[in-house]
């Protein structure tokens, strides 16, 4: 099961897989999420989502990012690089 590494949200059958692990494997959310590195709370999420019939819908489609989203994203991870290349320089 893994992570879908292009925008950071879980893959459905990652969110299938999880909540099976509690509905037919008979781990508790606590459990489950500490075996996936999870919130436990995102589980519970999800576990609620596949009740009501929704465990689908969750993650769904994402409007486009617009122009200014876009800048501010790239503005961001540029001034991560930058913190992380200063903190590197000031360690002795």
């Amino acid at each position: 099961m893994a992570k879908n590494a292009t925008n950071g949200r879980y893959s459905k059958e990652f969110r299938h897989e999880a909540v099976n692990m509690i509905i037919e494997g008979g781990l508790t959310a606590y459990e489950a999420s500490r075996q996936l590195s999870l919130p436990k709370s995102t589980l519970e999420n999800w576990v609620r989502a596949y009740k009501a019939g929704k465990l689908s819908d969750i993650g769904g489609e994402r409007r486009p990012l617009t122009q200014v989203e876009e800048e501010l994203e790239r503005v961001k991870r540029e001034l991560a690089q930058v913190k992380q290349e200063r903190d590197i320089l000031r360690k002795p």
